[in-house]
């Protein structure tokens, strides 16, 4: 009796566990609410737990539930069954003074056109980031003793303010259109937006046209890369070099010394991530179309663009370089060339460190005995910061169903199909990492951009030529060159005759070079400075006979 009693108390301690009662406040919200609420402990007991979530060790502990219909003061408890990471459970919490925040992303009810209803987060200017997202609700931080069988009280009581709307300059405009096309798709006012670099003595020139550039990559609220004032004196370090090249970029455009034409940087936030990948998907909708065919025709007519193919260049880095080689290879008639920096995987026999097609697990590489884990990124010095399943871990506590807005997901929602429940089947599953081999044939049929080359380019190369321009380094951070060889190889393989025609573009490699190498861009300069005189030169080659290339030079 005596040894049984010891055993039950022994299991009673060992299943102990803290407790967290979040609730939100009447004045925060006086409605029901549905979404996430993510849990920041964080042992840093300075600052907001909030903005101490990342990539790599120095992250803190987060904890995530689903809410559905919660009211407000009514508590829901976050306990040893909650999602955690990098803890599983919170049973695992070793006891002490933490500083504790609550945040809830919240979702919007959506009744897509393709007959699926689904709740995720709706964008509001920030680009998917739930730490800052306009209207999510939050507590604030305190700092709390905690023990094994502790339970907390948190109650949110702030609103995330609205991020105010940034303002025209002479030289910076904004656009933003509701699109019809994704408005069908998504069963509510959709939008999308740009910003829009317009050359010295567009307003005092009303009859110039200008060869336009569409710069592509993660939501920016505003255009970095350029500033129309000197750095402040308070600015320091890495900040203070950003913003002098961003202010020499300025001096450069008004000058007079490089050709005037029209950079837009397009935003185009989705329900699922920061940017929609420029293409058409079944988990987003057309963003392809509504790009090409809704916002850019919009913005050529208002910013009196030339309009032609052959004066559009497309180009951008890491997310941005894969959008942007995809949409030359999808919209071949449309853009002139396209140069792609770092792109995300453009062959998935080379998904950073997976081959998609012949390896069973995401997470690990598989042997009789040994389960070695898959790197997802690497320091200069070779030192791994994040592993495939702890990345994917993260993910899933940030948000369940594919709605964490990190980048994992939103490779499933852009590359997958729909699963049974209207969110993103995904390719490996999110515990295990066991891939899915079917969803992986939907992936190579609709998005490997290498096998699309492959199995079109009778037809779709003679559409290229001289249009597909990459770079990468050898030492890509997140292990992105050994797709572009793959890419490489082929593109190079059609200077055989029974392949042609030749693709006729290049592809260039920095010796060790990290993510995202854009090339090699003389001290001093920025990409846009470097680039504008290349672009310039290749749009005037692919000029047809007797058009203008001289009102727009310098």
């Amino acid at each position: 009796m005596r040894s049984a009693l010891l055993w039950f108390l022994l299991a009673c301690s060992a299943q102990a566990s803290p407790r967290f009662d979040v609730t939100f406040s009447q004045s925060a919200r006086s409605s029901p609410v549905d979404g996430r609420i993510i849990l920041i402990v964080s042992k840093d007991l300075e600052g907001e737990p909030r903005f101490q979530v990342d990539l790599g060790t120095t992250t803190q502990q987060i904890f995530g539930l689903d809410v559905d219909g919660l009211r407000p003061a009514e508590p829901a408890q976050i306990d040893s069954s909650a999602a955690g990471y990098p803890l599983r459970s919170l049973r695992d919490l070793v006891p002490g003074t933490y500083n504790v925040q609550a945040v809830l992303n919240i979702y919007e009810t959506f009744h897509r056109g393709d007959g699926h209803v689904v709740k995720l987060h709706m964008d509001h200017g920030e680009g998917q980031e739930w730490n800052r997202s306009p209207g999510n609700l939050m507590s604030k931080p305190q700092k709390v003793e905690i023990g094994s069988d502790t339970v907390v009280p948190i109650e949110m009581t702030e609103v995330i303010p609205p991020i105010d709307p940034p303002k025209d300059t002479r030289y910076l405009r904004h656009v933003q259109i509701e699109s019809p096309l994704l408005t069908r798709f998504w069963g509510r006012p959709m939008h999308i937006a740009a910003v829009v670099l317009v050359p010295e003595g567009f307003d005092e020139q009303p009859n110039h046209r200008y060869p336009i550039l569409f710069n592509q990559g993660h939501f920016s609220e505003a255009f970095s890369g350029f500033r129309e004032t000197p750095p402040s004196a308070d600015m320091k370090g890495a900040a203070r070099r950003r913003a002098t090249s961003a202010y020499r970029f300025f001096q450069e455009w008004t000058s007079g010394r490089l050709p005037k034409m029209l950079i837009v940087r397009t935003e185009h936030p989705t329900p699922y991530y920061d940017d929609s990948y420029g293409v058409n998907t079944a988990n987003m909708g057309p963003y392809g179309d509504a790009l090409t065919q809704e916002l850019y025709p919009y913005i050529e007519k208002q910013f009196r663009a030339i309009g032609e193919p052959w004066a559009r260049i497309v180009y951008g880095g890491s997310t941005g370089g894969w959008m942007t080689l995809a949409q030359q290879i999808f919209y071949p008639d449309y853009f002139g060339g396209a140069w792609g920096f770092c792109p995300d995987p453009v062959d998935f026999h080379a998904f950073q460190l997976i081959n998609l097609y012949t390896e069973k697990n995401a997470y690990f590489d598989l042997g009789p005995f040994l389960k070695m884990p898959k790197p997802l990124a690497r320091l200069p010095n070779d030192h791994i910061f994040n592993t495939m399943q702890e990345y994917s871990r993260e993910e899933s506590v940030l948000g369940s169903h594919g709605r964490s807005g990190g980048q994992m997901d939103a490779f499933h929602a852009t590359f997958g199909p729909v699963g049974a429940d209207g969110y993103t089947a995904k390719l490996w599953d999110p515990e295990t990492g066991e891939l899915h081999p079917e969803v992986a044939a939907y992936w190579e049929q609709h998005y490997d951009l290498n096998a699309t080359l492959q199995r079109n380019w009778r037809t779709l190369g003679p559409k290229l030529v001289g249009k597909l321009h990459i770079t990468v380094g050898t030492k890509d951070t997140f292990y992105l060159d050994g797709a572009v060889h793959l890419m490489d190889d082929f593109l190079e393989g059609t200077k055989l005759p029974e392949q042609g025609p030749y693709y006729g573009g290049s592809v260039e490699y920095g010796n060790n070079e990290p993510h995202c190498y854009v090339g090699k861009i003389p001290p001093g300069q920025t990409l846009d400075m470097y680039y504008l005189p290349v672009f310039a030169d290749y749009i005037r080659k692919m000029a047809p006979k007797g058009a203008d290339v001289a009102s727009w030079m310098p």
